[in-house]
């Protein structure tokens, strides 16, 4: 008989995964580097993940839902005023970049090291930054832009720019990032005299 794996051992692999995908990189971890740190058995670590593959997409999957918390909890206190909701994603942005130990953003990360399109790490990370590029489209639309799309377009080329730069120099830019994102959401928005 097949033993029951104890309460919160998926969340403790994700945990160790994460942990190591975002420090190393994913190719760089092996599995069993994976079932070393964890502390769990090969058996344990391939009945909750049967792929490497399908542990990568967990990972991007958690850290989407950690992401949609974090936006959710930025743009709360503007609720009623989608412009102020756009510039507060870019804050919480700018802060996750700021933070110690950051190493770039998870999905650009892993999207750079699964370059084929048909690869599911790489459709994960796709799907992440379209449904984040929608959000900020859908925002700027409700804040009156005169071309929601090119706002959109714009804002998560100032995240991104943060993305890089946090990665490479540690995130001095992230002020000026979100200043630079103030300013065109403000041109985009304001009615022309």
């Amino acid at each position: 008989m097949a033993r029951i794996p104890a309460p919160g051992t998926r969340d403790r692999l994700l945990d160790t995964a994460a942990r190591l995908f975002y420090n190393h990189g994913v190719h760089a971890v092996g599995q069993q580097q994976l079932i070393d740190e964890c502390g769990c058995g090969k058996n344990l670590l391939y009945r909750e993940f049967p792929s490497k593959d399908e542990l990568v997409v967990a990972y991007l999957e958690r850290q989407a839902r950690e992401w949609a918390a974090t936006v959710e909890q930025a743009i709360a206190p503007h609720a009623g005023d989608p412009a102020a909701q756009i510039v507060a994603i870019v804050r919480a942005a700018a802060a996750n970049v700021a933070s110690p130990g950051y190493r770039g953003c998870p999905f650009l990360n892993v999207h750079a090291e699964f370059p084929d399109p048909n690869h599911p790490a790489n459709r994960a990370s796709v799907a992440h930054r379209k449904k984040n590029l929608e959000r900020f489209r859908a925002l700027a639309e409700q804040a009156g832009a005169r071309d929601p799309a090119t706002l959109a377009e714009r804002i998560m080329l100032i995240t991104d720019g943060m993305y890089a730069d946090g990665a490479m120099f540690g995130g001095g830019a992230t002020n000026a990032a979100v200043a630079f994102a103030e300013e065109i959401v403000r041109a985009a928005t304001t009615k022309p005299a």
